[in-house]
């Protein structure tokens, strides 16, 4: 059953008939981007917060691209505590009028993720406030796995794969565990990034943890040089079955593009990566490649973890860059 205090909604779970006509197979969608703060990240967070900031507290420091931010902002505001956010310079300023609008103090730093947590972790140091980690953390992922309790509860058996987008890989570790605790450890997990933006893909091509040179992808809100160290032990283990894919940023723009066009949803760039995996044909590839049966053993579920930092100005600019 759901906390009753949750922050986060049991977001729509959608049956997309244009993809569903793309794979071959019934196509779930589960819409994240529904959420009060516009993305997945709430759930995690929410929870966190919950657990560590009490009334108590001098206030929470959260170093983020955009959506943990928002998420942190959002929750600090209901719990009625102060929230600063860390952002680095590569995040969009529509994210950081957002932040100022949930009433979130807001502080560029650096040039990527990496630089803007440093910040964050030397604030609680100075200042005593309370760290809200993006992604890398067991209470996250805890929050997380919600959303696999909510799609069993609305599929009547296994999906045959779920698909979701990477950055950090608080996300895959809190479906892993949503997976193993309701006996679908099975089920195949296709993890999408960017290319420059692919940390994870980066650690299973090494076989180890590796750190980016710099993200040169646009789908900032993917943007960590490092994959959290549980989401690599997991392809370690070798008990799941975890897909690790990266599509272009052009694919991910055209997944964004068509996904608005087909289901009437303006999604970031970072959740055209897991959508490209149907647009660009990924799925109908790793069947091919026998990665995948045919058919699935089940339908395919897309995580669409949503994402704050876009609008039509902010479409119309990746179209630009992008497209040249």
């Amino acid at each position: 059953m759901a906390n009753p205090k949750a922050f986060h909604i049991n977001s729509p779970f959608l049956e997309s008939i244009d993809m569903s006509k793309r794979t071959g197979t019934n196509v779930y969608l589960k819409m994240e981007s529904s959420q009060p703060s516009g993305s997945f990240k709430i759930r995690g967070i929410g929870h966190l917060c919950q657990k560590v900031a009490g009334p108590e507290s001098k206030g929470v420091v959260c170093s983020s691209g955009g959506n943990a931010g928002m998420a942190t902002a959002y929750v600090a505001r209901k719990l009625n505590i102060p929230a600063t956010i860390i952002v680095p310079s590569s995040s969009p300023e529509l994210i950081r009028e957002k932040l100022k609008d949930q009433g979130a103090t807001v502080r560029v730093v650096g040039k990527v993720w990496d630089d803007a947590n440093d910040e964050a972790l030397r604030l609680t140091q100075t200042d005593g406030l309370t760290y809200v980690p993006p992604f890398d953390h067991p209470l996250l992922w805890q929050g997380h796995a919600s959303i696999v309790r909510e799609i069993k509860a609305s599929l009547p058996s296994k999906p045959g794969a779920v698909v979701l987008s990477v950055g950090g890989g608080g996300l895959l570790c809190g479906v892993v565990e949503g997976m193993k605790e309701v006996g679908w450890a099975s089920v195949p997990i296709i993890c999408m990034e960017t290319e420059g933006a692919d940390c994870f893909n980066a650690a299973v091509k090494a076989g180890k943890i590796v750190t980016l040179p710099d993200i040169t992808s646009e789908a900032k809100c993917l943007g960590s040089k490092t994959v959290c160290s549980q989401a690599f032990e997991y392809i370690k283990e070798g008990n799941m079955n975890i897909i690790s894919e990266l599509v272009t940023d052009q694919q991910a723009l055209q997944a964004v593009e068509t996904f608005l066009d087909e289901e009437r949803v303006l999604v970031e760039l970072a959740c055209g990566a897991a959508l490209a995996a149907v647009y660009s044909g990924v799925i109908q590839r790793l069947q091919g490649e026998g990665r995948l049966p045919v058919p699935l053993a089940g339908p395919l579920v897309m995580i669409v973890c949503g994402g704050s930092s876009i609008n039509q100005a902010q479409l119309e600019h990746l179209r630009k860059v992008l497209n040249r």
